[in-house]
């Protein structure tokens, strides 16, 4: 049984990195067209800490399956109660649930660190992670069409939100 842990760069950013790649190289599910790179991922993790973002990780075995993470939706003040989350499964590892437990894991940390709204950007053709986020309760908020183009076609980039019951007392500033 694989166990839910916090991700760090000394442990998990090649594994994080070979993820991303693949991801990039074999499928719509990131608008990106170059690899990433280590220095990359050194970044990347800073960001997370210093805003306080999770990394979690499902590890078997002291193998990375799967990741998540969340971070701002948009920069301005009054989105911060708004995170955008994404999860990514390594190739070998898809269809067997680690999505769904590594969502529900974003779900109670962000109820945790009190945030209102969280959302998932989703190219509309994967239909594995719009039945993932229906099941747990996200709505469709839109389709932005033809926001993206890769592959050699248009795509199409779903939004899909779940609204928390956190903060109980939301403040402005």
């Amino acid at each position: 049984m694989p166990e839910l842990i916090h991700c760090s760069y000394e442990k998990h950013a090649v594994a994080i990195l070979e993820i991303f790649n693949h991801t990039i190289a074999h499928s719509t599910a990131l608008y990106e067209y170059q690899p990433r790179t280590l220095s990359f991922m050194q970044e990347w993790f800073e960001a997370k800490a210093m805003a306080g973002f999770p990394v979690l990780g499902l590890v078997q075995d002291e193998r990375l399956l799967a990741f998540a993470s969340y971070g701002p939706f948009r920069p301005h003040p009054a989105y911060k109660y708004s995170v955008e989350h994404s999860i990514y499964v390594h190739p070998e590892q898809r269809g067997q649930g680690l999505g769904r437990s590594l969502l529900q894991a974003l779900i109670q940390e962000a109820e945790r660190q009190n945030y209102h709204l969280l959302i998932g950007g989703i190219d509309a053709h994967n239909q594995a992670s719009i039945a993932l986020h229906e099941n747990l309760g996200f709505t469709h908020a839109g389709t932005i069409q033809q926001a993206g183009f890769k592959f050699g076609h248009w795509l199409d980039l779903a939004f899909y939100q779940l609204v928390l019951k956190t903060p109980a007392q939301p403040v402005d500033g």
